[in-house]
C-alpha cells in the first residue's frame, strides 16, 4: 500500500512527540501536501528542514514557537554553516522557515514573522547560467530540419525556451494538450500543478511542421499519446534530451554550459528583461512560491545595471 504523504512526514517529525512545535510542523507540512499540492521530494525536503530547526530550538529549550526570535534563527543558521552547510543549502533552509513562519502568521499562531527580517546569504543565490538572446538564436538555428529526427529536435529546443519547460514537462507532453491555433500547451508540473503556458509563432510553426512532416514518419506504426516520440512511440527520456542539446550547444560553439534547464533560466530572465512582471514569470514557470522566482530579477538587474553603463551619460 502506498504510504500517504502527509501521513509519512508527520512520522519526520516525531523526536519530541506532542509538543506543540511538532504540532505546528505537522500542521504546516500537511497545509503544503493539501493546499499547495507539492511533490513528495520537495515536502521531504522541508520535513528534513523542520526537523533540523526543531532539534536546534530543542536545544536551546525552546518549547513554543512563539519564544523562537529572530536573533535565534540567524544562531540556528550559523550553527548550519558551521556544521559544514554549503550557503547553496543554507539559503535553501532559510526558505523553508520563512515558508513556515509566513504560515504561522497567516494562521493567527504568531503576530508578526521573525524570519522575514533575515536576508538570503548572497553567496547562496547562485546565479543561474544564462544565455543571450543571440546565443540562443545560435543554438535553435543548429538542428538539421531536413530530417524527422531533426524537424523533432528542433520542436523541442524552441518550445523549451518559448515556455520555459522544466526538461520532464517536455518529454512527457500530451499531444492533446497542445493548441496550435491558440499558442499554447497545457503543462503538468510539480506536485501534479497544471499550469497553460503560451508558446510564441516560432514554437507553433516548428511544432507544426514536426506534427505534419516528421512524427508519423518517427510513429510509423504505432500510436503515442506524447507529442515528442521517440522510437516504438515512447517518450524521449530526460537523460536522451539531455544528450541531444548537450550534442547541439557543442556544434554551436557558444563557450558556456548549456543544460536543459539553462533555456528555461533563459526564458525567465529574457522576459524580465523585456519588462515582463515578475508575478507573470511565476505563473509560466509554475513557481509556487514567488520567493524561487525572484533569483531571477538579480540576472534582470544586472543587464540594467549594464545598460546604464553603457547608455547612460554618467553611468
Amino acid at each position: 500500500m502506498k504510504t500517504n504523504p502527509a501521513a509519512r512526514n508527520s512520522q519526520l517529525i516525531n523526536s519530541n512527540s506532542g509538543s506543540s512545535l511538532d504540532i505546528l510542523a505537522d500542521q504546516y507540512l500537511n497545509y503544503l501536501v493539501f493546499e499547495k499540492g507539492l511533490s513528495e521530494k520537495t515536502i521531504e525536503s522541508y520535513s528534513r528542514d523542520l526537523v533540523r530547526y526543531l532539534e536546534f530550538l530543542g536545544s536551546k529549550g525552546v518549547k513554543h514557537i512563539s519564544d523562537a526570535d529572530t536573533p535565534l534563527i540567524l544562531k540556528h543558521l550559523i550553527a548550519l554553516r558551521n556544521a559544514g552547510l554549503g550557503p547553496k543549502s543554507c539559503a535553501r533552509h532559510l526558505v523553508t522557515l520563512r515558508g513556515f513562519y509566513r504560515f504561522l502568521v497567516h494562521e493567527k499562531v504568531l503576530e508578526y514573522d521573525p524570519a522575514k527580517l533575515v536576508d538570503l546569504p548572497k553567496s547562496g543565490l547562485k546565479l543561474p547560467d544564462v544565455l543571450s538572446i543571440s546565443e540562443v538564436n545560435l543554438l535553435l538555428n543548429i538542428p538539421d530540419t531536413k530530417t524527422p529526427l531533426g524537424k523533432r529536435n528542433a520542436a523541442m529546443i524552441e518550445l523549451l525556451y518559448a515556455a520555459g519547460l522544466r526538461v520532464s514537462e517536455l518529454v512527457n507532453l500530451n499531444f492533446l494538450n497542445v493548441n496550435l491555433e491558440a499558442c499554447f500547451v497545457r503543462v503538468l508540473g510539480k506536485g501534479s500543478k497544471e499550469r497553460v503556458v503560451p508558446i510564441g509563432v516560432y514554437a507553433k510553426d516548428k511544432i507544426d511542421d514536426y506534427i505534419k512532416n516528421a512524427r508519423p514518419l518517427i510513429l510509423k506504426n504505432n500510436i503515442s499519446r506524447y507529442l515528442f516520440v521517440a522510437r516504438a512511440g515512447k517518450p524521449m527520456t530526460r537523460q536522451g534530451f539531455w544528450k541531444l542539446l548537450k550534442h547541439y550547444a557543442q556544434q554551436s560553439g557558444i563557450n558556456k554550459k548549456i543544460t536543459p534547464h539553462s533555456l528555461r533560466h533563459s526564458f525567465a530572465s529574457h522576459l524580465l528583461e523585456g519588462g515582463a512582471d515578475l508575478r507573470t514569470v511565476q505563473v509560466m514557470l509554475g513557481h509556487v512560491d514567488i520567493s524561487t522566482t525572484q533569483i531571477y530579477t538579480h540576472v534582470a538587474r544586472e543587464h540594467l545595471k549594464q545598460m546604464h553603463e553603457k547608455f547612460h551619460p554618467r553611468g
